[in-house]
């Protein structure tokens, strides 16, 4: 066989990933917040990129809806609650302790060392350190140190300071204006049995009822767990919808928050450094990288609004009735009418929120398994499921609660949807509903 070097002209086809589509494809799965940090950064590497507030009035709408949509959020703005407005600023648990503690009549020695073991109460009102440690660093003895941990556990609010659930419930309970003897010997001595609902255990080696069991159940439910919860001052986090949807004249209008991103311009003083042959090269470079940057925000906001309308296109009925009229649909689905690729669906989707008349919702909401039913063959989704496990539940007689596998004869029976009990457990589970051992109830509900 005889080879030789040699060269060879081919023409092939291929396909390239460019940094400009590179970048177009990135920005789609951009949330609001990452899209203008992402913005800020290339103006900083950018001296002819120009960012400036957007005009409220440049809101990308559908083009058939001619009326202004600013005014939509004027006017809800005056329907806003004085309390949406609460900066989450107030007083926090420990400046709530510390100033009781200065009202006390205690020496000003005293009220300095209960402040330093107030400083070692956490966010929910429990007590996390040692005691033994603390009197170290104090310098007192440990009968001191209890004393001092008894006077921050008597202050406001009930059970504070206590170092695990169970003193924390005791504390309640000891204060609580109506003594309940036998709740504060069921925490303090069989708590964990009580908890799991080994009731019988209990009934039997205090020679009581199960019935009296359930009423220390009750008083117990009533008790905080987290006593320092109230106090929390994390600011509130709001979430800005990416898009709104508005009934207008009994039409569903789609609209882009295009205000939410900042507006990107070209600085009009280096217009003329275009023309200089000396630095021609360089402004060029900067000049493309921002018409690419246009090209690829102007994309991503045009996708959002195509999947947005497409969407509500698809659960009509969603926007009229809430969750339960959510309908199957895919990502594939929406892909196939707008004849973009599934994962440019899934990107535009990811980290964005719909305002509806329903409320807001991120748009991964709207994206439901199709479920089929026994009878009909028809499909159906998980949280219709949800919803009509959760009245069945809701309608079973708490003294004989129903099992999972009755459930699922009553979904088969009744509503013509066939599941495994696996599944039922499952939905269940993300409910938050309980097994039917532990919703079991052995005396009816006062009230």
């Amino acid at each position: 066989m005889q080879m030789s070097a040699g060269l060879f002209q081919q023409q092939v086809t291929s396909l390239t990933m460019t940094q400009g589509l590179a970048q177009a494809i990135s920005l789609l799965q951009f949330s609001t917040v990452e899209l203008t940090d992402f913005i800020q950064e290339r103006s900083l590497e950018n001296p002819l990129l120009e960012m400036e507030d957007h005009d409220s009035k440049d809101i990308f709408v559908d083009r058939d809806f001619k009326r202004n949509t600013t005014i939509r959020y004027e006017e809800q703005d005056k329907q806003l609650s004085p309390l949406d407005f609460l900066t989450g600023e107030g007083e926090s648990l420990q400046e709530h302790l510390i100033r009781q503690v200065s009202l006390l009549n205690l020496s000003e020695h005293m009220k300095k060392q209960v402040r330093y073991f107030i400083y070692h109460v956490n966010e929910n009102g429990y007590f996390t350190e040692d005691v033994e440690e603390l009197c170290l660093d104090l310098k007192i003895t440990s009968t001191e140190g209890e004393q001092l941990l008894s006077l921050l556990q008597s202050l406001d609010p009930v059970g504070v300071g206590a170092r695990n659930l169970q003193e924390c419930l005791l504390l309640q309970l000891k204060r609580s204006p109506e003594k309940n003897e036998l709740a504060e010997m069921i925490v303090a001595e069989y708590l964990e049995d009580f908890a799991k609902k080994r009731w019988k255990i209990i009934s039997n080696k205090l020679s009581i009822s199960l019935e009296e069991i359930q009423k220390v159940h009750d008083v117990i439910q009533q008790l905080q767990p987290r006593p320092g919860s109230s106090f929390s001052h994390d600011a509130p986090e709001y979430i800005a919808a990416d898009v709104s949807v508005i009934e207008v004249d009994g039409e569903l209008v789609v609209s882009v928050n295009d205000e939410l991103i900042p507006k990107i311009q070209f600085q009009e003083q280096y217009k003329s450094l275009l023309k200089d042959k000396e630095i021609n090269s360089y402004v060029k470079e900067k000049y493309q990288e921002l018409q690419w940057l246009i090209k690829s925000v102007n994309h991503r906001q045009l996708t959002l609004y195509r999947v947005a309308k497409a969407i509500v296109e698809k659960q009509r009925d969603f926007f009229y009735k809430g969750s339960e009229a959510l309908r199957p649909l895919s990502l594939k689905d929406i892909a196939e009418d707008l004849e973009v690729h599934e994962s440019t669906v899934s990107r535009i989707t990811s980290n964005k929120y719909m305002e509806t008349p329903q409320g807001i919702f991120e748009l991964k909401h709207f994206f439901t398994h199709s479920l089929y039913t026994s009878s009909t063959a028809s499909s159906t989704t998980a949280s219709h499921i949800k919803k009509v496990m959760k009245q069945v539940i809701d309608q079973e007689n708490k003294l004989k609660p129903l099992s999972d596998q009755k459930i699922v004869h009553i979904l088969a029976e009744e509503h013509s949807i066939e599941l495994s009990r696996r599944v039922i457990a499952k939905y269940r589970d993300e409910l938050n509903i309980p097994s039917s051992s532990k919703r079991k109830r052995f005396a009816e509900e006062v009230g």
